[in-house]
């Protein structure tokens, strides 16, 4: 009996020290110095090496922590009920889960994650090589979670969340970085950036392209002076060209292969083939995600691509900024033209064109206006109220006031924006006209 005793106080501590290990690998393989591996490693430190192979894959870390922290923890709160009823009797079971929880927090939790977060760097070091042999001993496990995982969500009436995956790292991340940005550790800006990054994953090409009817192009068939002219007045360095008909695109100019030629041909227009000098178009389909098309952008050493639908038929381009925009906000140089499509009003209300996007206005205001169903605010506007609204209507939707304030044919170009207050939101909601502006 009291052997039997020892052994289960053995185990319920050795299952403390194992929560306690998972606790503070996760806390020290994600608060760690980024930099300081990467120069451990180029100094030939193997174990700085470990732990940066690690985080290449952190599905798996994150999976070998949740299972193995869930698994030792339940195991240990078993081992002391057990241990308590034969000790005391059924009301063994309450003295454990109080003494347990206290102890797991404590012991497990606290502590350790306290003393890995003060010394990240050395805890990483010393932690990972046991944190991989426990991600290859948890693998099979982790892999039959997820498949089972995957099975069950196929079964539920909705496509959306097949793909989706408990153990993946995105999320937790992006809770992180909102949890620093409150407690003030992160700033806001870089908390957006950080942010950013993650978001490229679940963007298209189509959310953040330059639409069409925004496209600045070249003529090929035009007068060569004419075209030098409007290279030479453009704000951009590289220019779709169309032959025939605006749809049709067959190159895209770089102004300085242009330069390059005519330096060549002693700067006579007259003797310029225009042909000669623009450059095969690059077409890309709209469903493209942002992250594969960086690193399309990366990997070609591109910075410019056409965006076409299931027709063939251009829909816009996108350019590398395009993309870095998405994650540093916008981008503005002294030969870009200013237009400020969003513009904030004294009383608090924003005026907005209606090209800009969902995205940029809830980055510029601090907003949360959603951006699944539209990418412009008159997209959304249209979405919302089922028909082109005319100039002059209003309508709250989120949480916002949204008035037409000016239309062209079926475009709608300008509006004006406003958070409604919780009061005259509840007077909306009973039915009641919408406040004046």
């Amino acid at each position: 009996m009291e052997t039997d005793i020892i052994l289960i106080v053995t185990a319920i501590i050795l299952m403390l020290l194992l929560s306690a290990f998972f606790n503070a690998s996760e806390t020290s393989l994600t608060a760690h110095s980024r930099a300081r591996m990467h120069a451990l490693e180029q100094e030939g430190n193997t174990r700085a090496a470990l732990v940066n192979r690690l985080l290449r894959n952190p599905e798996k870390l994150i999976g070998a922590v949740l299972l193995g922290n869930t698994l030792v923890d339940i195991l240990a709160a078993s081992l002391a009920s057990g241990l308590a009823v034969m000790m005391v009797g059924p009301a063994g079971v309450a003295y454990a889960t109080a003494i347990m929880t206290v102890m797991i927090v404590i012991f497990s939790a606290v502590l350790p994650k306290t003393y890995a977060l003060a010394y990240a760097d050395r805890m990483a070091l010393v932690l990972a090589p046991l944190m991989r042999l426990m991600i290859i001993i948890l693998l099979p496990f982790t892999n039959t979670i997820q498949w089972v995982v995957r099975l069950l969500l196929k079964l539920t009436p909705s496509s959306e969340d097949d793909a989706a995956n408990i153990l993946a790292a995105h999320e937790e991340i992006r809770g992180t970085i909102e949890l620093k940005t409150i407690g003030g550790a992160v700033a806001k800006g870089d908390a957006a950036m950080l942010g950013g990054v993650l978001d490229l994953r679940e963007l298209q090409v189509l959310d953040i392209m330059v639409h069409r009817t925004k496209m600045q192009t070249l003529n090929i068939g035009d007068p060569i002076g004419r075209i030098v002219d409007e290279i030479i007045r453009s704000p951009y360095t590289r220019i779709p060209v169309w032959k025939d008909e605006p749809e049709n695109i067959v190159g895209v100019m770089h102004t300085k292969d242009l330069l390059v030629a005519l330096s060549k041909l002693g700067w006579d227009t007259g003797k310029l083939d225009i042909e000669s000098v623009v450059a095969a178009p690059w077409f890309i389909p709209d469903t493209t995600s942002v992250k594969d098309q960086l690193n399309a952008f990366l990997k070609r050493k591109a910075q410019l691509a056409l965006v076409v639908d299931e027709y063939g038929e251009v829909q816009g381009l996108i350019t590398l900024e395009d993309i870095l925009e998405e994650i540093v906000g916008q981008i503005t140089d002294e030969h870009d033209v200013q237009d400020a499509q969003i513009r904030v009003q004294a009383d608090g209300s924003v005026n907005v064109d209606g090209i800009v996007a969902v995205r940029d206005l809830n980055r510029h205001m601090e907003w949360d206006l959603p951006d699944e169903e539209a990418t412009t605010i008159a997209g959304l506007v249209i979405h919302e109220a089922q028909t082109i609204p005319e100039p002059g209507q209003v309508f709250t939707f989120y949480g916002y006031r949204f008035e037409i304030l000016r239309k062209n044919r079926n475009r709608l170009t300008a509006l004006r924006i406003k958070p409604v207050s919780a009061k005259d939101r509840k007077r909306v909601e009973a039915g009641a006209t919408p406040p004046p502006p």
